[in-house]
This record gives C-alpha cells, structure tokens and sequence, in this order.
C-alpha cells in the first residue's frame, strides 16, 4: 500500500451504518413475521400523502394483505381477499352487513399510490379506499381504482406481533 493511501485512509470518514429497515420501508423481496407467520412480501402500495403502505405478503400459496399507517404510532391491520363485487364507487354504503355482522365505515380517503411488484392493482395512481369496523373490531377495507373494485376482511394486529426477519 502506498504512502499516499495510508495517508488518505487516515483522513477518510467511515462509512455510516445502513440504517435499519422498517416495515414501512419494506419491498419486494423481503421477508417478515406477522402473527408467528413467516411471508415474503410480494407487491407494495404506497400512499405518500397518509404515510401508508399496503404490503402483499405471500406465504406458499397464501396471500395476505397487511396494511401498515404511521400515525402517533405505527398501526397494523392484516387482510385477507373477500369474495363480493359493487358496481359504482358512489354507491358504496355506510353501513355494510357480511355475515351477520354490521360493519360501519369509520374512514374514506383517497390519494395517489405508487405500486410494487404483485398488488391487485396494476399501476399506480389514484385510489379511492373505505375503511370499516364491526362491533367485535373486525375490519373490512374496500379499495377502488381505473374502475376495479378490491374488498377485504381483517383484524388488527399487536405492533409486537409484527417484524422485518430480512430486508435487502
């Protein structure tokens, strides 16, 4: 090694340390845990405007939707596809009843998302979301974009339930 390198190497900065990632910040290709399962994130949607992430985590032939908010603190709710079909976003209801249960919508947004991998959704853009809540806390989350319609049932889950095993 040169002299001049030496020297060079006296001076230089080392480099900071990668900063650790989030679930927030996951992409597709990492892997996490949610409820002691383990899922390979296959697809990301990301509203920038609510600082919120909806992540497509596959575990074989499993597919989940985990929807992640950061508000005072992180929030957490895990979905799965639901079978159903409507025709018009302006007829979505207030009050919807799924198995004998009444869901009561708590939340209606939209903004733009950018898209990620596998997400039922095929490019980004505009995307109108309602957000419901039965008595029990179940959950079930509408979404609607370029004319498609995606509804889900859930639950919410502990943030210590949820963490990043890998993250590339």
């Amino acid at each position: 090694m040169s002299v001049f390198k030496r020297i060079g190497n006296l001076f230089a900065k080392p480099e900071p340390p990668k900063a650790e990632k989030s679930m927030l910040s996951l992409m597709p290709g990492d892997i996490c845990e949610v409820s002691l399962v383990t899922y390979e994130v296959t697809g990301r949607v990301h509203n920038r405007g609510r600082n919120a992430v909806v992540l497509t985590l596959q575990d074989g032939n499993t597919i989940m939707y985990l929807h992640i908010e950061e508000r005072e603190t992180l929030q957490y709710a895990l979905y799965s596809p639901l079978d159903g079909r409507l025709d018009n976003p302006s007829e979505v209801p207030t009050e919807l009843e799924l198995d004998d249960k009444i869901f009561y919508l708590e939340e209606e947004y939209e903004g733009h998302v950018m898209i990620n991998g596998k997400t039922p959704f095929t490019q980004s853009g505009a995307q109108h979301v309602w957000q419901y809540q039965s008595d029990d806390y179940r959950l079930v989350r509408i979404e609607w974009q370029n004319g498609r319609f995606m509804l889900y049932e859930g639950e919410k889950v502990l943030p210590g339930d949820v963490r990043v095993i890998r993250a590339n």
